[in-house]
């Protein structure tokens, strides 16, 4: 297993006394991160990423470097107060509530993802916004996880990055965009007239891809590049080639503010924070 570990958190836990303590975890092929909270305090007490590395990774794989990991890492052969877990991947989709029928879930996700009839589809709401979203998640990785912990909640990346963002800036005056960047995958969620207007996913390899996306989305929406508000989440910085690019073409270019209800110590940098975005607003 390729596997390159970066603390972020580390602060003194009393592991005898687990009970207020919550364990956030991330998943995708290629990493797994994870952060506990304590659920009394309102404090974040550990931050880690673990990534698996590119070379061809599968579900097989990933469930191999998840359980090697929890061979080595002593914080997750704990039991805590309460366990959710998020998915990250492509295959989902976000469905009117109005429209929605459970039984045509695979026909949800047939047009924008390949699915095999022993997938296991399911479905998250997104509370307060009228709104399914229908996804397939790593069934092999829940079903270890469900012998380690006993029962825990799971939602898909995208539920949690599209309900965030729409309690925090639907009712604002100015159509928004936001990018959630990660290595070669990013999001794009825009928010205007108190509506969620688009979600989708994109690859990219370079900065004129990147910015490329940003301009024909906004094209499509007839947004103008010199009134909407573009904020970066995720790997990203504005020292960063993408930044620069989107600030090239976009008045208003900012990098996303972390509203966590929750405490962050000293040591946890802003890169961090929105690096682990979906991590850090998985627990509500």
């Amino acid at each position: 297993m390729d596997l390159k570990k970066k603390q972020q958190i580390n602060t003194s836990i009393d592991f005898n006394n687990l009970s207020e303590k919550h364990l956030s975890i991330q998943l995708s092929l290629d990493g797994f991160s994870f952060c506990i909270i304590n659920k009394g305090e309102k404090q974040f007490e550990k931050l880690e990423h673990f990534s698996f590395g590119n070379n061809s990774p599968t579900p097989e794989k990933l469930l191999k470097n998840v359980e090697d990991l929890f061979r080595k890492e002593p914080a997750l052969q704990k039991r805590y107060g309460t366990v959710n877990v998020t998915h990250v991947n492509q295959l989902s989709a976000l469905v009117p509530k109005s429209l929605f029928d459970e039984e045509r879930s695979r026909d949800y996700l047939k047009f924008s993802s390949k699915t095999y009839l022993n997938d296991y589809i399911v479905h998250d709401e997104l509370e307060n916004h009228d709104m399914i979203n229908v996804y397939i998640p790593f069934v092999n990785v829940n079903n270890f996880l469900l012998e380690r912990f006993g029962s825990f909640e799971y939602k898909h990346f995208s539920t949690i990055l599209v309900n965030n963002l729409l309690n925090t800036y639907k009712f604002s005056e100015h159509p928004h965009m936001f990018a959630h960047i990660g290595e070669q995958q990013f999001e794009i969620v825009v928010i205007a007239r108190e509506k969620l207007l688009l979600y989708n996913s994109f690859e990219y390899h370079s900065k004129e891809d990147f910015i490329y996306y940003i301009l024909f989305t906004a094209e499509q929406l007839h947004l103008n590049p010199e009134k909407f508000e573009l904020l970066l989440a995720g790997i990203v910085d504005t020292e960063s080639d993408l930044y620069k690019m989107a600030y090239t073409y976009v008045r208003k270019v900012s990098l996303i503010e972390n509203r966590s209800q929750f405490i962050f110590p000293a040591g946890i940098r802003e890169a961090s924070k929105r690096r682990h975005f979906i991590l850090l607003n998985q627990y509500l």
